[in-house]
């Protein structure tokens, strides 16, 4: 059961994310620079996100893990992931942390 008194707060979506992986690189999907923007309303919550590449073929699959994780947070009643392919993912989108953990140069 949801908790409707639980205020949904963007930092709280983007921690819960941290823990959503690409089952083929072991960087979560926030700090791979693949998460583009978090929407809050009310109790619902909305994912713009992109994958490494438009032609994977894994995207349904994290999609509904993201949203399954949304709805898993205090507070969110409904969650909706949309990928999207523009701008295009590029490596220059990970974290500094990202970037180490696959040993990619800046």
């Amino acid at each position: 059961m949801t908790d409707h008194t639980t205020t949904v707060t963007e930092s709280a979506v983007y921690e819960a994310l941290r823990e959503c992986y690409d089952p083929e690189i072991p960087v979560n999907i926030v700090d791979l620079g693949l998460v583009y923007s978090v929407t809050i309303l009310d109790n619902w919550v909305g994912v713009k996100m992109t994958l490494t590449s438009p032609g994977c073929g894994m995207a349904d699959m994290i999609a509904n893990k993201v949203r399954d994780r949304i709805k898993k947070i205090p507070g969110v009643n409904d969650g909706d992931v949309r990928l999207v392919w523009q701008p295009a993912w590029h490596p220059g989108m990970m974290s500094d942390e990202a970037r180490k953990a696959l040993n990619v140069k800046s």
